[in-house]
């Protein structure tokens, strides 16, 4: 039986994970040593750019299409790290400087966006 999820390659998310996925505090260090490990060649069978190579991968694209349940750890961390990404994350910051109506600073609270 081959082997799933195989790759010669570590999987990074720098734009989202800066620090990696088992400092981010968003996933226990199993789930971050699955991501780096074999986040790869999860990614390529979620966009196509890859064949399944058994049954194992094959039902991993049906849970990532939403027609099966997460039951194996790549899946359920699979999908918790696509959670992650949507989660629509704040800056929050007290530095934030706006002008008032009359022209002077004012120095408060202010919540931006960084999506």
């Amino acid at each position: 039986m081959q082997q799933s999820f195989v790759s010669h390659r570590r999987f990074f998310d720098d734009r989202n994970f800066p620090k990696g996925f088992t400092r981010s505090g968003r996933f226990t260090l199993n789930e971050g040593n699955v991501l780096e490990k074999h986040g790869l060649a999860m990614f390529e069978l979620e966009q196509g750019t890859r064949a399944p190579a058994n049954d194992e991968e094959q039902r991993f694209i049906a849970v990532c299409k939403g027609e099966e349940p997460a039951t194996t750890i790549y899946e359920k961390t699979w999908l918790k790290y696509k959670n992650r990404l949507a989660e629509k994350r704040k800056f929050h910051t007290v530095f934030g400087k706006k002008k008032l109506a009359d022209g002077s600073d004012d120095f408060s609270y202010v919540e931006t966006d960084l999506d």
